[in-house]
């Protein structure tokens, strides 16, 4: 669904509320991108929370305030998209690790997928210490872990733990006590606590040392120079590139993947870019007219200055204008 703003003028004594409703946009998208998995899904169904808004402002009592009433619909929306329906993952939580020489395996539907989110679409704080909380709680593996939470339990973890609402306020919001809050609560971590999420850094723009680990990132895959790649990595670091579940551990498979079935690699550009609050890399692989055409968007996870995944999303139709890339690159100049 594109995004469609609201009319100028809403139906409440004349008064513009458009401007109100779309000021909680990017917050209600990575609200949305929290319960859902899908970057696509989450704004669809944030434009789906503002047509409903828009088409009962008149109805709008005003007994909440406008974001609590905005939450609620926009709850409401989330629960009703994932009933029924299994979880997104991510390649790891489907089965065991391939080795370098598996051949690639069918690629697997679009809802199976946890999708990567651009953090221009999802993170909406401008203090930096909320902006470094957003960006942790839009990571990857703790999205991915908010999945295994039953999708009222996944509500009630985000707008308490994530937003930090009152629990009287999230009773409000789902209609119901402050001691179901509570309880869903208590349950969502006990899964949590069950389900350890990994530690990984999020992007830091003015830190020098992570800088300098993606500067040697790029040199490395750019000069397809796999002994320096390698170096950069932790020893049991993952590769994995939906939609295919094939995902590989370890220096060995990795390199081994890269030079054999991964060779067509060989000779790529990197173009930078930020998701899911970690650093993240357009991938261009070489086109016949000496220019580069989209391959992957590799979203990269850091851990005590080591590179412990490397996530390569190969539906660029989708993710690159997602993120605002070029479609191709041209010819190197010289």
């Amino acid at each position: 669904m594109s995004e469609v703003v609201v009319p100028v003028r809403g139906p409440v004594g004349g008064t513009d509320r458009a401007g109100e409703l779309e000021a909680y946009r990017r917050e209600l998208t990575g609200y949305c991108y929290r319960m859902l998995g899908s970057s696509s899904e989450a704004e669809d169904a944030v434009q789906d929370t503002m047509l409903r808004a828009w088409r009962n402002l008149d109805r709008f009592e005003g007994r909440s305030s406008l974001r609590t009433w905005l939450y609620r619909i926009a709850t409401n929306v989330c629960l009703d998209a994932v009933s029924g329906r299994q979880r997104r993952a991510r390649p790891v939580d489907l089965g065991p690790s391939s080795t370098a020489d598996a051949a690639l395996p069918a690629p697997l539907p679009e809802a199976t997928w946890l999708e990567p989110a651009p953090d221009a679409r999802v993170l909406s704080a401008e203090d930096p210490a909320e902006l470094a909380v957003e960006r942790e709680t839009v990571r990857l593996a703790f999205v991915a872990t908010l999945q295994h939470l039953p999708p009222k339990q996944r509500a009630v973890l985000v707008l308490r733990e994530v937003l930090r609402w009152q629990a009287a306020e999230v009773a409000e919001l789902l209609e119901t006590s402050v001691a179901s809050v509570n309880s869903a609560l208590q349950r969502a971590r006990a899964t949590l606590d069950a389900t350890p999420i990994q530690d990984t850094d999020t992007f830091r723009p003015m830190d020098e040392e992570q800088q300098a680990l993606l500067a040697r990132y790029v040199d490395a895959f750019e000069r397809y120079d796999l002994d320096a790649l390698t170096a950069l990595l932790h020893e049991d670091a993952i590769q994995s590139m939906p939609p295919f579940d094939l995902w590989l551990q370890g220096h060995e498979q990795i390199r081994g993947w890269y030079l054999g079935t991964g060779i067509g690699c060989r000779g790529s550009r990197l173009v930078p870019t930020v998701a899911n609050g970690s650093p993240a890399f357009g991938q261009y692989r070489p086109a016949s007219d000496g220019g580069h055409e989209p391959w992957a968007l590799q979203v990269i996870e850091i851990s005590d200055g080591r590179i412990v995944q490397m996530n390569a999303f190969l539906d660029t139709a989708r993710w690159f204008p997602m993120f605002g890339l070029p479609d191709r690159l041209p010819p190197v100049a010289g």
